[in-house]
């Protein structure tokens, strides 16, 4: 059978996309090598629960146009993300903000806050020497040179080793000093009592999960589900006349240049039966390097939910393997110029376009996913 396009990932990026060419009149094929649809916000029902079975998703975004178009496919509740951070035994409200700084620092005002931090900032300059000052060897340097540094100097001290480093190190397997300072280019620092972790206009879950967001979104597509592209490719007598490739770019050439770098996770669930409320918050970090997960999700939050059990889910960082999950592009220096060879490659390809987190090799939000498909095949229907 001929199709106009073959679309290769059954994501948000590829649903999205695929959408937009059915409604021009364009036949379409999807496919993705899991067994549902969905991708890392695949959704599924557990003891009347939405799962959340890649992580958390919050979706929040400003653009009114995106919010306008996500909510054609689904009702959104109006939950906020607001996580809680545990260190020592002590709990901490994320983001940074006054209730933050009051636990930490038993204070009560923002002058107070404000004080605290900018001394520790300083303090930290001028040992680093970022500062006017000079450090031991007498010279002044204008850039902190790795993410602790950077860390240090726009929050301080006591913020950064409990609630920023541990956290940060499980994350990306390394330590804060071998990392690059622009992972964190800036930290949410307010001195309000607002534990509101976005500050996106439009915020929410979908009420009922995302899988029926990307059902709707696929009705008039044709999708077939638990194949691989190569496996597909290799077998079909199909023909398609473009193709739309959402997954690795650097798999998609064979790892001709080698392979790029990712960052992993491993999830670990857990049916708690009559437990009604294990931890009293959707999303609780665990900043200390010595407790092996990042977070603890427990998904009836993000719905409000009153069932009679709950859901958890420890999320775990891992090192990247071939053949294993991509989660995280590790965006640094290195990686950026590897991929730039890959772009070069995916521009000379004839009739096929890259899309997405991994096909793009850069790290989206879900609204972010949505506007760059739409744009694509705006581009692609021109």
């Amino acid at each position: 059978m001929r199709y106009h396009w073959l679309i290769v990932g059954a994501g948000l990026f590829g649903a999205v996309f695929a959408r937009e060419m059915s409604k021009a009149g364009k036949k379409c094929l999807c496919i993705d090598k899991r067994e549902h649809l969905g991708g890392n916000i695949y959704t599924e029902e557990k003891k009347g629960i939405q799962v959340h079975r890649y992580g958390a998703h919050i979706f929040h975004t400003s653009d009114r146009a995106v919010w306008d178009y996500v909510n054609r496919f689904a009702e959104f509740n109006n939950f906020m993300n607001s996580p809680i951070a545990v260190y020592g035994g002590e709990l901490y409200n994320l983001p940074f903000n006054m209730n933050t700084f009051s636990k930490m620092w038993g204070i009560r005002t923002p002058a107070e806050a404000r004080e605290i931090i900018e001394r520790q900032k300083r303090e930290a300059g001028e040992a680093l020497g970022t500062v006017p000052g000079g450090d031991r060897s007498g010279q002044n340097r204008t850039e902190p040179s790795n993410l602790e540094e950077q860390a240090l100097s726009l929050v301080g001290r006591d913020v950064y080793e409990k609630l920023v480093k541990g956290y940060t190190e499980k994350q990306w397997g390394r330590s804060c000093t071998e990392l690059p300072a622009f992972i964190i280019r800036r930290l949410p620092v307010r001195f309000t009592y607002d534990n509101n972790y976005f500050t996106d206009r439009f915020q929410g879950i979908p009420v009922g999960g995302y899988t029926q967001i990307v059902e709707k979104l696929l009705e008039g597509t044709e999708v077939r589900l638990g194949v691989s592209y190569r496996e597909f490719m290799q077998n079909t007598a199909d023909t398609f006349d473009k193709v739309l490739y959402t997954g690795m770019i650097d798999e998609y050439f064979d790892y001709r240049y080698g392979e790029l770098q990712y960052r992993s996770l491993r999830f670990e669930e857990e049916i708690l039966e009559g437990c009604s409320n294990y931890q009293g918050n959707a999303v609780v970090n665990y900043t200390e390097r010595e407790v092996p997960y990042t977070r603890i999700i427990e998904h009836k939050h993000f719905e409000f939910g009153t069932q009679p059990d709950t859901v958890i889910t420890r999320e775990y960082p891992a090192a990247w393997r071939r053949g294993d999950e991509p989660y995280y592009p590790v965006n640094d220096e290195q990686n950026g110029k590897l991929y730039e060879k890959y772009a070069r490659l995916a521009a000379e390809e004839k009739n096929v376009i890259f899309g997405g987190r991994l096909g793009q090799y850069k790290y989206y939000d879900m609204d972010k996913v949505i506007a760059e498909a739409l744009q694509m095949a705006a581009k692609e229907l021109s």
